[in-house]
């Protein structure tokens, strides 16, 4: 199996080599596909420590309170949102994760390998097999709709779960799959993405009840604020991907003028950031940088948490906003998020056409259940 799996792997590099050309030269791909394909400027890891493995942002910031528990961490990453939240933990050595035909060549003893969610990369399990003390499988899920994917290749994933010794699982469904599909030890711990501790790094300041639209995607920008009163509202969009900022932007001001929030970084920036406090002026504003949606989430009045009202996207984390008991709106396309809804209390779910009566009648929401980080702690070390 590993010498056919590898041959596979390396006449699709090979293959994908021209398209791999092309995509470095766009300034979202450069660096971590410089690091992943290429090896540039991406070394192994200097020490033999706990490694933690995220595919991006989310997950990423789902680790943090686990993270503190430990002195120091290998961490490795897929993209470069993820690259750059890791970078924020001072005792994590940072890397992006190599394309598989590398790993074998890269990966060095550890402690314990710890990799978040779906992130079942057969050579990287099969390789730390050997090479690490223990690997483990954390916060482990399958929803409803990726599940028949998954029983189509379950010979494949067994093969991947020969080689995890232990599976943290989210729910007691997500164990009975996992089980089907080969793993060998399943343990139920709940969803670590319910532990949630925030950082606030700004304070914002309004001057109406604010409303964010979190995690936009293409559409949803146009009939949302359709549905919104900006007369009595002030409107925060927040879109899910900084290449579509101007796109939002020329989307925002066919509902009247817009103020871009980058400006006021520029502007807050050159002064002394004694008080950081922004104030946000206008009743539409984008917001055009990174990393901000949990300083708007401690402010705002309602969350409309989007990728949830297009069929082709299922949905964001509603545990950030529910930590601060903001009202959540969402659309009915959430069912990669299934688990996470069930943790939260009072979120609205609608269609486009009654947001403005669940606006009338919001509801304040909580987070039902959180994870024991030290169980998970036990179960890792």
């Amino acid at each position: 199996m590993f010498f056919l799996y590898y041959f596979l792997a390396f006449f699709l590099y090979i293959f994908s080599l021209p398209l791999l050309i092309v995509l470095i030269f766009k300034k979202k791909y450069k660096t971590s596909l410089l690091a992943r394909f290429f090896l540039y400027k991406n070394p192994m890891f200097s020490q033999k420590r706990y490694w933690f493995h995220a595919c991006s942002l989310g997950e990423t910031r789902a680790l943090r309170g686990i993270l503190k528990k430990f002195e120091k961490v290998n961490f490795s990453v897929i993209t470069q949102t993820g690259f750059d939240e890791a970078k924020k933990y001072k005792n994590a050595e940072v890397r992006f994760l190599p394309f598989e035909i590398f790993l074998p060549f890269w990966i060095r003893p550890c402690r314990t390998l710890v990799v978040m969610e779906a992130e079942l990369w057969y050579m990287l399990f099969y390789i730390a097999k050997r090479r690490c003390e223990k690997t483990v499988l954390l916060n482990a899920r399958i929803s409803d709709k990726s599940y028949p994917k998954y029983l189509k290749f379950k010979w494949f994933y067994k093969k991947i779960f020969e080689n995890i010794d232990i599976v943290l699982a989210q729910s007691e469904i997500d164990k009975q799959r996992l089980l089907t599909l080969g793993a060998k030890r399943v343990e139920v711990v709940g969803n670590i993405k319910t532990y949630f501790k925030p950082l606030i790094t700004k304070k914002y300041k309004k001057s109406k009840p604010l409303i964010v639209l979190a995690s936009t995607h293409k559409n949803e920008e146009k009939m949302i604020l359709s549905k919104i009163d900006l007369n009595k509202y002030q409107v925060v969009v927040v879109p899910r991907h900084p290449e579509r900022f101007d796109e939002v932007y020329e989307i925002m001001n066919k509902f009247g003028e817009v103020k871009r929030i980058s400006s006021k970084f520029q502007v807050l920036s050159s002064k002394s950031e004694v008080e950081n406090i922004i104030e946000l002026e206008g009743d539409l504003i984008l917001m055009d940088k990174m990393g901000e949606l949990i300083n708007l989430y401690a402010v705002a009045d309602v969350v409309i948490l989007c990728g949830s009202f297009v069929d082709n996207v299922g949905g964001h984390n509603p545990i950030e906003p529910a930590f601060f008991n903001v009202p959540i709106i969402s659309g009915k396309y959430y069912f990669n998020q299934k688990a996470l809804y069930k943790e939260v209390e009072n979120i609205e779910v609608c269609n486009i056409d009654d947001i403005p009566e669940k606006l009338e009648k919001i509801k304040k929401t909580s987070i039902k259940n959180k994870v024991d980080l030290d169980l998970i702690l036990e179960y890792i070390k």
